[in-house]
Protein backbone atom coordinates (compact mmCIF):
# COMPACT_ATOMS: atom_id res chain seq x y z
CA UNK A 1 0.00 0.00 0.00
CA UNK A 2 1.72 3.76 -1.12
CA UNK A 3 1.11 6.04 1.94
CA UNK A 4 1.35 9.93 2.04
CA UNK A 5 1.80 10.80 5.61
CA UNK A 6 1.73 15.24 5.40
CA UNK A 7 4.46 16.30 7.61
CA UNK A 8 6.03 19.12 9.37
CA UNK A 9 8.96 19.36 11.38
CA UNK A 10 8.56 15.48 13.16
CA UNK A 11 4.91 16.20 13.29
CA UNK A 12 1.82 15.16 11.00
CA UNK A 13 1.77 18.40 9.12
CA UNK A 14 -1.61 20.58 11.21
CA UNK A 15 -2.99 21.89 7.54
CA UNK A 16 -3.24 19.61 4.30
CA UNK A 17 -3.41 22.95 2.63
CA UNK A 18 -0.23 24.23 3.95
CA UNK A 19 1.86 20.98 4.17
CA UNK A 20 5.05 21.63 2.26
CA UNK A 21 6.73 18.76 2.89
CA UNK A 22 5.49 15.08 2.63
CA UNK A 23 6.33 11.58 4.30
CA UNK A 24 5.77 8.57 0.98
CA UNK A 25 6.33 4.96 2.43
CA UNK A 26 5.49 1.50 0.74
CA UNK A 27 3.89 -0.33 3.48
CA UNK A 28 3.34 -4.01 3.77
CA UNK A 29 -0.18 -4.49 4.83
CA UNK A 30 -0.30 -8.04 5.58
CA UNK A 31 3.47 -8.00 7.42
CA UNK A 32 3.01 -4.40 8.95
CA UNK A 33 6.31 -3.88 7.16
CA UNK A 34 7.44 -0.60 6.17
CA UNK A 35 9.44 -1.37 3.03
CA UNK A 36 10.23 1.63 1.44
CA UNK A 37 10.38 5.46 2.65
CA UNK A 38 11.57 8.72 1.52
CA UNK A 39 10.60 12.73 2.22
CA UNK A 40 9.80 14.84 -0.84
CA UNK A 41 9.56 19.01 -0.50
CA UNK A 42 6.94 20.28 -2.65
CA UNK A 43 6.76 23.50 -4.79
CA UNK A 44 4.38 25.29 -3.40
CA UNK A 45 1.60 24.73 -0.58
CA UNK A 46 -1.45 24.41 -2.52
CA UNK A 47 -4.48 21.68 -1.60
CA UNK A 48 -5.49 21.44 -5.33
CA UNK A 49 -1.60 20.38 -6.34
CA UNK A 50 -1.29 17.89 -3.68
CA UNK A 51 -4.32 16.20 -4.34
CA UNK A 52 -3.56 16.27 -8.43
CA UNK A 53 0.18 14.94 -6.75
CA UNK A 54 -1.36 12.05 -4.67
CA UNK A 55 -3.36 11.06 -7.51
CA UNK A 56 -0.67 11.05 -9.98
CA UNK A 57 1.49 8.94 -7.68
CA UNK A 58 -1.26 6.35 -6.98
CA UNK A 59 -1.20 6.82 -2.97
CA UNK A 60 -3.90 4.77 -1.18
CA UNK A 61 -3.78 5.79 1.86
CA UNK A 62 -3.47 9.78 3.20
CA UNK A 63 -2.69 10.86 7.18
CA UNK A 64 -2.82 14.22 7.76
CA UNK A 65 -4.32 16.54 10.30
CA UNK A 66 -6.97 19.11 9.31
CA UNK A 67 -8.21 18.99 6.15
CA UNK A 68 -11.22 21.27 4.51
CA UNK A 69 -14.54 18.54 3.46
CA UNK A 70 -13.90 19.51 -0.24
CA UNK A 71 -10.40 17.67 -0.21
CA UNK A 72 -11.69 14.98 1.75
CA UNK A 73 -14.36 14.13 -0.30
CA UNK A 74 -12.60 14.51 -3.58
CA UNK A 75 -9.95 11.74 -2.51
CA UNK A 76 -12.71 9.98 -1.02
CA UNK A 77 -14.49 9.80 -4.09
CA UNK A 78 -10.91 8.96 -6.01
CA UNK A 79 -10.56 6.02 -4.13
CA UNK A 80 -8.08 7.27 -1.56
CA UNK A 81 -8.30 6.13 1.92
CA UNK A 82 -7.53 9.67 3.85
CA UNK A 83 -7.50 9.15 8.09
CA UNK A 84 -7.21 12.69 9.04
CA UNK A 85 -6.96 14.74 12.45
CA UNK A 86 -4.04 13.46 13.65
CA UNK A 87 -2.02 14.87 16.17
CA UNK A 88 1.82 13.80 17.09
CA UNK A 89 4.87 12.74 15.04
CA UNK A 90 5.07 11.61 11.69
CA UNK A 91 7.10 8.79 12.31
CA UNK A 92 4.49 7.57 15.03
CA UNK A 93 1.65 7.32 12.80
CA UNK A 94 3.37 5.95 10.08
CA UNK A 95 4.83 2.80 12.72
CA UNK A 96 0.49 2.77 13.20
CA UNK A 97 -0.48 2.60 9.49
CA UNK A 98 1.74 -0.58 9.44
CA UNK A 99 0.10 -2.61 11.99
CA UNK A 100 -3.41 -1.18 11.11
CA UNK A 101 -4.09 1.10 14.38
CA UNK A 102 -4.01 4.64 13.29
CA UNK A 103 -7.78 5.66 13.77
CA UNK A 104 -8.99 9.28 12.76
CA UNK A 105 -8.65 11.92 15.17
CA UNK A 106 -5.95 10.01 17.20
CA UNK A 107 -3.39 11.67 19.45
CA UNK A 108 -0.23 10.56 19.61
CA UNK A 109 1.54 11.10 22.55
CA UNK A 110 5.89 10.59 23.20
CA UNK A 111 6.95 8.39 25.62
CA UNK A 112 6.95 9.27 29.49
CA UNK A 113 10.18 10.99 30.03
CA UNK A 114 11.24 11.74 26.38
CA UNK A 115 11.39 15.03 25.27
Amino acid sequence: MKVLVTIWYEDVAPRFDLASEVLMAQVDASSGEIKEEKTLVLPSTSAEELCRFILSEGVELVVCGGIENEYYQFLVWKNVKVIDSIIGRYDKALELVATGDLEPGAILKEKEGVV
